[in-house]
């Protein structure tokens, strides 16, 4: 009788440690690759998605999701954010997205935080992954992004230095200078003798004047011979065409954000077959860099076969770029354009590998929304992030529980 019971204990034991399959039926699909939706039901096993077809015939064991015809799409990655590295901006001790000794070379990857209240937010808007990237500073290249799923383990998983950021323009200094700093960085970094660098580096005028570390140099020799990405914040035209200068001379990936001015020089940024980050909903000049924003800008820049992501002026709430999307749809953008910049498009280009998009073989990072995914009063049903649904639950959420269902509260916190 205890041979049977322990055999039987270890029976139970091993089969719920086996992850049952997850079927999503009558789904809406965006695929995320700039293609129409299609209705079909969505396999997941072990995280991964396995098949993509219509009336797939479950199994008793499967745990089933009827989606019954809500649209379905990949999680939502941000191109450029503070999450995990900034708390509240005000106070720089929740700061982790700036550096005093290095550079070009400084990344905020071991300053991550999993317990950030920005990651619950965020998902529960249907953002499952972000690259989190050191803020604005004095000197023209600011240092190394990475990107993080945010499932919030306390095991990161992530992507380390996946790109460059940097600005050209309203510095402080001249843009001259900063286009000859540029030059003169890319070219050290490029002929430097990495063996003999901390000599090199006393030798250098340039590196003397900045303060350089070999952490800085290593990292931009990395971004040309590795051809990382390089995203580049401008906004006057000329700018515009001095980046695209740099990078044919420099071998550049180079991606370019904010570009309120593109449309003046479409057809050379065209050519240049650079992706851009755009934040669609602003139109407001608030620069002599920016006088020809307009609403227009990512329908513009759509129709000229120039691929398109996303950012936000709000600081903490990365997913109002779902907004933005569907500002850029209402002024002209395609709608599945729009779904694949915030999704496909920037796991391609970021080097994301296995996400961004639904396809057989990719992680099963997904949103089920309760109405159209670019609608700000749309909002997610579901977030799975490798299969695994997420709990939507905030801080907002649970002082909207804590206010207005306890009825033992006084009449004033019901309010």
């Amino acid at each position: 009788m205890r041979k049977s019971l322990f055999i039987l204990c270890i029976f139970f034991s091993f089969s719920s440690s086996i992850k049952a399959e997850l079927l999503i039926t009558q789904a809406n699909v965006h695929v995320g690759d700039g293609t129409d939706a299609f209705t079909a039901d969505i396999l997941i096993k072990d995280g991964v998605i396995q098949r993509i077809a219509t009336n797939i015939s479950a199994q008793s064991n499967w745990e089933i999701i009827d989606a019954g015809g809500l649209n379905v799409t990949p999680g939502l990655i941000s191109p450029t954010s503070n999450i995990g590295i900034v708390e509240i901006n005000a106070l720089d001790v929740t700061r982790d997205d700036e550096s005093e000794f290095l550079k070009s070379g400084f990344s905020v990857f071991h300053a991550y935080n999993p317990n950030s209240t920005l990651i619950p937010w965020n998902r529960s808007n249907g953002v499952t992954g972000t690259i989190s990237t050191p803020s604005w500073r004095s000197f023209p290249l600011w240092g190394m992004g990475s990107y993080f799923l945010l499932d919030a383990s306390m095991n990161i998983t992530g992507l380390k230095d996946v790109a460059m950021y940097g600005r050209l323009g309203s510095s402080g200094r001249s843009r001259a200078e900063d286009i000859l700093v540029f030059e003169a960085l890319f070219k050290l970094a490029m002929t430097i003798d990495i063996d003999d660098i901390e000599d090199e580096l006393d030798d250098s005028h340039l590196a003397e004047k900045f303060e350089l570390q070999p952490e800085d140099i290593l990292a931009i020799r990395r971004l040309i011979e590795e051809k990382l990405p390089f995203v580049l914040e401008t906004n006057r035209a000329a700018d515009i065409l001095q980046a695209i200068r740099l990078k044919n001379t420099f071998g550049l990936n180079l991606i370019l954000a904010s570009v309120e001015e593109a449309p003046l020089v479409l057809e050379a940024l065209a050519a240049a077959d650079i992706p851009v980050i755009i934040d669609p909903m602003d139109n407001i000049p608030d620069s002599f860099d920016e006088l020809a924003s307009s609403l227009d800008l990512a329908g513009t820049l759509d129709q000229a076969g120039i691929t398109i992501m996303f950012s936000t002026q709000r600081s903490h709430n990365y997913h109002l770029m779902r907004q933005g999307a569907g500002n850029a749809v209402a002024y002209g953008m395609d709608y599945n354009n729009a779904i694949k910049g915030m999704t496909k498009a920037v796991a391609d280009i970021f080097r994301i590998p296995n996400r961004g998009s639904v396809q057989v073989g990719n992680y099963a990072d997904l949103v089920v929304w309760d109405g159209d995914p670019l609608e700000p009063s749309t909002f997610p049903k579901y977030v799975f992030i490798n299969g695994e649904s997420m709990d939507l639950t905030t801080r907002s959420t649970r002082l909207t529980e804590r206010y207005s269902k306890e009825t033992s509260k006084p009449r004033s916190y019901l309010h």
